[in-house]
């Protein structure tokens, strides 16, 4: 069944040639992309190869080929990545960036390729924590979260309504990975997980991790850009013509549903 779902997948993407159905045409534009290889399954480092895979990898290639653009890729920290797009050092960043009115005031952002949910992920053992009405009055239960990213923000200011970034009560982390890993030693009580991360990690780690409660928020996600750039319009293009054909939604049930089946 995995390999019928795989082929599937690969007809599909291929089905749409460069600068098809109206799309328009870069002449063979080289766009220098930027990620970091640490936001399964987004963009991580496949095991066997070494090389980056994940849903943003085939959709921006598969945008890339639709508007005739070639992409060469780069890795970067989150914690730089913005800024570094902002300058003009990269054409285009996605490490499941969240769509944000304060992000809009410094890049300029694609339509959403995605929206995800974030949920509360703890251990499977944990018994003190009902979901958030129970967390947030609980001072002595902490937060471990990766620094600048949606799930920081979204754990300071709407979980916890604190009035600053630095509440005792968020611990937070250089990467995503380094707080699952402080969750899993019982460093942290809680990381807010999106629906892949949170199934990832259950699954990988069989017996360490629950989600508790339903969605915590919805984000949409998108690739960000260097204000004023001419490749948004194009990838908006590219991007309404891969949802209205079904390549979206067979990308993301590729990476989400059946990626390590």
């Amino acid at each position: 069944m995995k390999l019928v779902l795989s082929a599937l997948a690969a007809s599909l993407v291929l089905a749409a040639p460069a600068a098809a159905q109206g799309l328009p045409d870069l002449g063979g534009r080289t766009i220098q992309a930027v990620t970091e290889n640490a936001y399964f399954p987004l963009n991580f480092e496949d095991p066997a190869t070494g090389q980056g895979i994940g849903l943003e990898y085939d959709v921006f290639n598969e945008i890339a080929k639709r508007i005739n653009a070639k992409v060469e890729w780069n890795l970067m920290a989150w914690d730089t990545m913005i800024e570094a797009v902002r300058q003009g050092q990269f054409d285009v960043g996605m490490d499941g960036i969240s769509i944000t009115a304060e992000r809009a005031e410094v890049i300029d952002y694609s339509e959403p390729f995605i929206s995800v949910d974030q949920f509360m992920l703890v251990r499977a053992d944990e018994t003190r924590i009902a979901g958030p009405e129970s967390f947030a009055p609980d001072s002595g239960l902490l937060i471990g979260a990766q620094t600048g990213t949606t799930s920081f923000y979204t754990a300071i200011y709407d979980f916890l309504g604190a009035e600053s970034e630095s509440d005792p009560r968020v611990k937070s982390f250089d990467t995503y990975g380094a707080a699952i890993a402080a969750l899993k030693a019982g460093d942290v009580d809680m990381v807010l997980a999106d629906t892949a991360a949170s199934t990832g990690y259950i699954g990988a780690d069989p017996g360490a991790f629950q989600t508790i409660g339903g969605a915590v928020k919805t984000d949409p996600m998108g690739f960000i850009f260097t204000p004023g750039s001419d490749l948004v319009a194009p990838v908006n293009a590219a991007l309404a013509s891969m949802q209205a054909d079904g390549t979206l939604e067979t990308l993301t049930t590729k990476w989400f549903f059946y990626y390590g089946q």
